[in-house]
């Protein structure tokens, strides 16, 4: 029986795919920041270290056929060189491992944001290219991370490919959908731009799904091999739509106020240059990259996905938004 790493496994996504692994009969290591018990009672192996630790990364490696790196920082604030140590140099520890151990497969989650230049994408597909200028650190890093990821692919005996699901949510989100409620609790939530802005977004357990599917297809002489593929419901939604209903669950009432893109992406521009001159590091209510992906359509061509390695989203929209609200129902 093969042996799968997750890294960042307990996180949002990264503990969903090690429930999948399970639930397939698979026998699954965790790389953790801390010991977990959940993960241990699931039947996860842990092994307790950071991807800044590169002998850590290279004992979570050993004897492992397919590593899923789910680990990274997230945010549109703080200092380049976290972003940096994680995202980009972790990755980079992670595949000196799967060098150093034999690893066969890496399936790297990487993110959309990584083609994003503040622009509309509508229905782009995966021969975007990358954005000259970046708005914030954590697409620069992570699409530095996906670059060296894709180009390990075929050294030595290492297949690789890189995932971009967008905005994943779900049952046991700790960050997007919490945050958004308590923006929204506290009077500071807005609406930027028109409301006529289109996303794409990915239920979570279809987003661990995939990993799953992607790491099987992984094989010599495969299309998967090597490449990067955008994931999503395959429906977008209008974005404010979706947010008033998000609101709903939470038995909260609908957006009325609003700001114009233009006026946000000026109040973000202003923030950041005073928390930059003043060294605050708490992250500002508004910055350009908080604007454009809140303004601007954010919709992808997924059909790569689907004919390399056969994803589709086996559970809806609606029923994902069932569920959501079943768990913040059980919650109180």
């Amino acid at each position: 029986m093969a042996l799968h790493l997750v890294t960042g496994a307990t996180g949002f996504l990264g503990r969903y795919v090690v429930e999948r692994l399970l639930a397939r009969g698979e026998q699954v290591r965790a790389l953790v920041r801390r010991d977990d018990g959940e993960l241990r009672r699931l039947g996860a192996e842990l092994c307790v270290g950071d991807v800044r630790e590169p002998f850590r990364v290279r004992a979570a490696c050993v004897d492992v056929e397919t590593v899923h790196h789910t680990a990274a920082v997230a945010g549109i604030w703080g200092p380049w060189e976290y972003f940096h140590s994680i995202n980009t140099v972790g990755t980079q520890n992670v595949l000196d491992a799967c060098h150093a151990c034999g690893v066969r497969k890496l399936v790297f989650t990487s993110s959309p944001s990584v083609t994003f230049d503040g622009s509309d994408q509508s229905g782009v597909d995966e021969l975007v290219p990358y954005p000259t200028r970046w708005l914030c650190h954590y697409p620069h890093t992570k699409a530095l991370a996906e670059q060296r990821v894709l180009a390990a692919n075929g050294v030595g005996s290492l297949l690789t490919c890189a995932l971009r699901p967008h905005l994943i949510w779900g049952p046991r989100d700790r960050h997007l959908i919490p945050r958004l409620w308590e923006r929204a609790r506290r009077g500071q939530l807005r609406r930027v731009g028109d409301g006529r802005n289109r996303v794409d977004m990915i239920y979570v357990e279809n987003a661990a799904a995939a990993h799953c599917q992607a790491a099987d297809a992984l094989k010599p002489g495969s299309p998967v091999a090597g490449r990067a593929y955008f994931l999503s419901q395959g429906e977008p939604v209008n974005c404010w739509q979706w947010i008033d209903e998000l609101l709903a669950i939470a038995g909260l009432p609908p957006l009325r106020k609003a700001i114009s893109f233009r006026a946000a992406w000026r109040l973000g521009g202003a923030l950041e240059g005073a928390y930059r001159l003043l060294g605050i590091r708490s992250e500002p209510r508004m910055t350009r990259f908080l604007a454009a992906q809140l303004a601007k359509d954010h919709f992808f061509d997924i059909r790569r996905a689907e004919r390399d390695f056969g994803y589709r989203a086996d559970i809806s929209t609606e029923e994902g938004m069932k569920r959501l609200a079943a768990c913040q129902t059980a919650a109180g």
